[in-house]
């Protein structure tokens, strides 16, 4: 593997763990369920980007030809993600619902 490639890999890796460290730091300030939803749900997806990325760097220099078998696995993450986080979402609204908590205002209410 060339210089160059272990540099591109060893940065974006690190932009990844940066990208989780500012979610989880997200996770620990905000206060409701649904404003902590975002931090990781958003973050998670573009680090799983740059480790991607990360891999495909990887794997086609020290294979001296493109590897994109790791696409694979990034379009399976980019289309469950956000299907999980709707499930957590509702979820947790039908248990607010139900334990007769006070839901979070819609949209169209709300003033920015």
């Amino acid at each position: 593997m060339t210089p160059w490639g272990e540099i591109a890999v060893a940065i974006l890796l690190l932009a990844s763990g940066i990208v989780v460290l500012i979610a989880a730091l997200g996770l620990w300030r905000l206060q409701d369920f649904f404003t902590r939803m975002h931090a990781p749900a958003l973050a998670s997806t573009l680090a799983a980007w740059l480790v991607t990325f990360a891999s495909i760097i990887h794997f086609s220099t020290r294979a001296n030809e493109p590897d994109l078998h790791v696409w694979l696995i990034i379009i399976v993450l980019s289309i469950t993600a956000p299907v999980t986080t709707i499930v957590l979402a509702r979820a947790a609204l039908f248990r607010r619902r139900r334990a007769g908590d006070e839901l979070p205002p819609p949209l169209e209410r709300q003033r920015y």
